[in-house]
């Protein structure tokens, strides 16, 4: 008895539907890179799951150059009677995917970095990322280096100027207090004018009277 005909429809249940989504893309997967050897085809996969992650195999060495050939095979060369502006609607339209397979390049790359979806990933591939994610350590370890000497350069630097500043303070204090030393304290000489004893005037205007005490009796 012949297997049924399994009909082909959304799987309702949501782990059953990842769980085969998995299986299936694998398996797809695997027969473009199947296909690209056995035939040495150029083979290009693109699949995106219900969540919005890319997967996707190129048998070239560039995705980008695998669409572009299939733009030119696509859209060719406009035709003689076809508008300027259908050109230009034409040439937008491939600017647009190009920037859109690019912008979903990074996409990939950026979730790669952050440890996502690895598993398409072969050993090469997780080789080159491994590479790329020591050198951004070393990079981001080498600013941060960089960055703690340049807050001490400049730390040092006012540790300095405030030093300096603190010296030309304490000169000019030393320098004022040596001022007020020399108005209060009097000189030696001024000290001995002032201890000289005063002269008595009596010579210059008053003289003593030279006269004997007589008694006069009657």
């Amino acid at each position: 008895m012949g297997r049924g005909r399994v009909e082909l429809k959304r799987i309702e249940n949501k782990i059953n539907r990842q769980v085969t989504f998995a299986k299936r893309r694998n398996g797809l997967l695997k027969k473009a890179y199947e296909l690209s050897v056995l035939c040495d085809a150029e083979v290009a996969l693109i699949v995106f799951s219900t969540r919005g992650k890319l997967f996707e195999f190129c048998s070239s060495s560039s995705m980008l150059k695998t669409l572009d050939r299939y733009q030119k095979c696509n859209y060719g060369a406009p035709e003689t009677n076809v508008s300027s502006r259908e050109a230009l609607e034409i040439s937008s339209q491939q600017e647009y995917l190009k920037l859109k397979a690019r912008y979903e390049t990074l996409q990939r790359s950026q979730r790669n970095l952050l440890g996502e979806d690895l598993g398409p990933l072969n050993s090469k591939e997780l080789e080159s990322l491994e590479r790329q994610l020591d050198i951004s350590l070393k990079q981001i370890r080498s600013t941060r280096t960089q960055y703690m000497l340049d807050q001490l350069t400049d730390l040092q630097r006012k540790e300095h100027a405030l030093t300096e500043a603190n010296t030309a303070l304490r000169q000019r204090l030393m320098e004022g207090n040596q001022v007020c030393s020399l108005q209060w304290n009097p000189s030696a000489q001024d000290v001995e004018y002032g201890q000289q004893p005063a002269q008595t005037q009596g010579d210059g205007f008053y003289h003593p009277l030279e006269c004997e005490p007589t008694l006069q009796i009657g």
